[in-house]
């Protein structure tokens, strides 16, 4: 079972001043970045990725593939992450759309085309991720409560 965890509360100027510009429209405006133009798209390193808003243990690199399209894409969610789902009807589509359940930070989209195990595929938005490697200090850890 995940641990409960405080809820991360910004105003729009606190998320506008920590944010950059991308990663705002992205992650506050249910953006979506252009596809095969994210640092982690073709990234194979081991690790943890994080949420870029907030700090909070999402997927581990065990879990992504190649979906070849243009985006972070993963199998699974890491236990602790509960990541939010909510219906998108945006731009005539009916999707998935995901949330960091930390701090509402857009993600991506959610489609059920993945591999094994689960047939899942996340959808994700690399500046909506941070990565910490493996080899770093608490690179394959959730994070703190304090994070």
């Amino acid at each position: 079972m995940a641990k409960d965890i405080t809820k991360t509360s910004k105003s729009d100027a606190e998320w506008k001043a920590e944010l950059t510009p991308e990663q705002y429209r992205v992650m506050r405006q249910a953006g979506t970045e252009a596809p095969f133009s994210g640092a982690y798209d073709q990234s194979w390193e081991a690790g943890v990725y994080h949420c870029a808003g907030c700090g909070h243990a999402l997927f581990d690199s065990e879990s992504k593939f190649n979906a070849g399209c243009g985006w972070p894409s993963f199998h699974s969610e890491l236990d602790e992450a509960n990541i939010v789902q909510r219906p998108d009807f945006a731009h005539g589509m009916t999707r998935i759309e995901l949330l960091c359940r930390n701090c509402d930070a857009h993600l991506g989209h959610i489609f059920p085309d993945g591999p094994p195990p689960t047939g899942m595929r996340y959808c994700i938005n690399s500046v909506s991720l941070e990565f910490r490697p493996a080899d770093a200090p608490g690179g394959d850890e959730a994070p703190t409560e304090s994070e």
